[in-house]
């Protein structure tokens, strides 16, 4: 990778991505505040992953650089995305599992169903099942992945990979994608949905959460060398959370925390074992 433009020194490293990510913040907030666009027929926020987008071609092309520099990379495609499907795969059929014998325990019948909703950890909104709905969720879930991918695991990860340790790195991208979904917090809470302790407790649930997976697909970016599995165990993670419910007589996705969070553990879990093993195999 040609490193003749990237800043150099870990405070312009550093500075360079906290200027990127505070811009695209300010979108993401008009956006959410502002336009709301989550709450139209698209359910999503659309406005600002197309600005990243357009933000990681101007930044690209300031700093010489190309996609497959950032990880896009062509080579190797078929068996990272087949990886990361597989992660997503098998770790969101445990958690359904999980979540649906816990809702039998509790006396409940549960079921699942197909529906398009907007993904939140709460006050989803529910949506109607049909062609039109599936192909704008898969379309969103696309820009989505593409411009978030992008943007952390891409853009971010290398800029940092030049000043800081690896493991540095992926913590820095990790904790601000963890900051990035906060302004969902900030919507309920002007709402007046929540009140402040509540929005607290589910501001730091959403660094916590969304931190975990950033860091495991940081650490399948060291295994693999491309941003292919995250992006596909993204996307997957996404549309099954947009799409395949838990419904009981009292309510839908009572439980989806628990699957949450146990899909995202053991997702990071399975990538540390492989990570550990991978580096013992060198």
């Amino acid at each position: 990778m040609d490193k003749s433009m990237t800043p150099t020194g870990k405070k312009n490293a550093l500075k360079m991505v906290l200027i990127i990510f505070m811009l695209c913040s300010v979108v993401k907030h008009i956006e959410f505040l502002l336009i709301k666009t989550d709450r139209t027929i698209i359910s999503e926020n659309i406005i600002c992953k197309l600005f990243i987008i357009v933000t990681l071609f101007i930044v690209l092309s300031r700093l010489r650089w190309n996609w497959k520099e950032i990880g896009f990379c062509k080579k190797g495609i078929l068996r990272t995305a087949s990886f990361g499907l597989l992660l997503g795969i098998s770790t969101f059929f445990i958690s359904y599992l999980v979540e649906y014998f816990v809702l039998v325990a509790m006396g409940k019948t549960p079921h699942i169903r197909f529906f398009i909703t907007n993904f939140a950890l709460t006050n989803q909104n529910i949506g109607r099942t049909s062609l039109a709905m599936v192909v704008i969720c898969i379309i969103g879930n696309i820009i989505n992945v593409w411009a978030e991918e992008g943007l952390f695991r891409g853009l971010f990860f290398q800029i940092t990979k030049t000043s800081f340790t690896e493991k540095q790195s992926n913590f820095i991208q990790s904790l601000l994608f963890g900051m990035w979904h906060i302004v969902t917090v900030i919507v309920w809470l002007l709402d007046g949905s929540i009140n402040i302790p509540t929005a607290c407790f589910m501001a730091v649930g959403y660094i916590i959460l969304s931190g975990i997976l950033a860091y495991e697909w940081g650490l399948c970016i060291s295994l693999t060398g491309t941003v292919w599995a995250g992006v596909f165990e993204h996307f997957f993670n996404n549309f099954i959370t947009n799409s395949l419910h838990m419904v009981t007589d009292t309510g839908t996705d009572e439980m989806q925390i628990l699957r949450i969070v146990l899909s995202n553990a053991l997702s990071l879990t399975f990538v540390l074992i492989i990570s550990k093993n991978a580096k013992k195999q060198k």
